[in-house]
């Protein structure tokens, strides 16, 4: 039976040029990076240039990079650790309903120590108002914290508008941008965000690695204490394999970026082209224009459960959103944002995202199955 992964947006499988690299840093250069004698320089020297590399990847300065376990950490550091640290500002913080739960739970516990959380509403394209953003904006406002594109729908922020916005207020801006990094360009000066979190195996590196982009100047409360690594903002030996790997991936995604985005618009064109072939109901949640890897369909008169377990059956690996709810038997907080908790989309779309690995055959042959499938569940 063929097998075609199109869960990319749930993680991504590792680039062999990657795990090349890993694996001769994990071998060779296994040096404490804060040792002084010549093991620990050497991996030194592979953290630094990965460093470098990465932040030039965003337009930030090196020492603007902070290393963390991934883009929950990340996340987790830019919204406490720069709210405990800036509460001269305020206690007041502005966010999405439809970020990921690595923001909207972190969020949850800001509210139980005190903190005002406002919650943006968003349209049924997925996006939010930046007019409804500004009336929600005070003299006490310490962060708005807005995700670049999101992951189960693939919505894109007007985020250099925000930033300019922001501008006027003393609020920080943050946004994860786990989903859009190496998939769109990316420059924080341009944007304006003081504060942006990355995640490499979205992008064909390892998990448990990811980055905190924290604008030089800022504020932020450590979350870890121990030594002083990362200029004391967040402790703990570096994991110099791992970042050597994403520092990889992320020169080879940046390296490619133009023609994989063209490569996936194909890929969603071709599926609809083939569902309609098939005449099928559907619907696209969100908009086409979004995140050009991840595809939101919804199958009126089906069940979520029912769909996933037969296109596994089909050997189609697909999501019905964030991998981090998986066994959850909540319906998508984003969807019901988008279009309210009784809609039936809620329980009837499934999210396809593309990636290293899968050709136009692959999604030809998976259109033409998830057609049958929903010919079958439904009749």
């Amino acid at each position: 039976m063929k097998k075609v992964y199109l869960d990319h947006a749930a993680t991504s499988p590792i680039h062999p040029d990657v795990a090349d690299q890993m694996m001769k840093v994990m071998t060779d250069t296994f040096g404490n990076p804060s040792s002084i004698h010549s093991f620990g320089r050497e991996a030194r020297r592979i953290l630094d240039e990965s460093r470098r590399m990465l932040a030039n990847s965003i337009g930030a300065s090196p020492g603007e990079l902070i290393f963390t376990s991934g883009g929950t950490e990340a996340d987790n550091l830019a919204i406490i650790g720069t709210a405990l640290a800036n509460q001269q500002i305020g206690k007041h913080i502005i966010t999405t309903e439809i970020e990921h739960h690595a923001v909207l739970h972190t969020c949850k516990y800001l509210e139980k120590i005190g903190y005002d959380i406002t919650y943006l509403p968003v349209n049924k394209s997925g996006l939010i108002s930046v007019d409804d953003l500004k009336q929600h904006l005070t003299d006490q406002t310490v962060l708005v914290s807005i995700m670049f594109g999101n992951n189960e729908v693939g919505s894109i922020q007007p985020i250099r508008e925000i930033g300019k916005l922001l501008k006027e207020y003393p609020a920080y801006f943050h946004t994860d941008a786990v989903q859009a990094y190496g998939i769109e360009e990316i420059n924080v000066q341009e944007l304006g965000v003081d504060l942006l979190t990355a995640s490499a195996h979205k992008i064909n590196g390892p998990k448990g690695i990811g980055f905190l982009y924290a604008k030089a100047g800022i504020k932020l409360q450590p979350s870890l204490y121990g030594g002083e690594q990362e200029l004391k903002r967040r402790a703990g030996t570096e994991n110099v394999a791992g970042i050597s790997g994403f520092s990889r991936a992320a020169e080879i995604a940046a390296a490619n970026r133009e023609g994989k985005r063209e490569e996936y618009k194909k890929y969603k064109q071709e599926m609809i082209s083939i569902f309609k072939e098939h005449d099928i109901q559907f619907e696209v949640n969100g908009e086409l224009s979004g995140l050009p890897h991840v595809l939101n369909m919804y199958f009126p008169k089906t069940q979520i459960e029912s769909l996933l377990v037969n296109l596994d059956l089909a050997g189609i690996a697909a999501s019905s959103g964030s991998a981090c709810t998986a066994g959850s038997v909540d319906p998508s907080h984003v969807l019901v944002s988008m279009f309210g908790k009784d809609s039936d989309r809620i329980i009837s779309s499934v999210r396809f995202s593309f990636g290293l690995g899968v050709s136009l055959e692959d999604i030809r042959y998976s259109a033409h199955e998830i057609s049958k499938i929903v010919k079958r569940v439904t009749a």
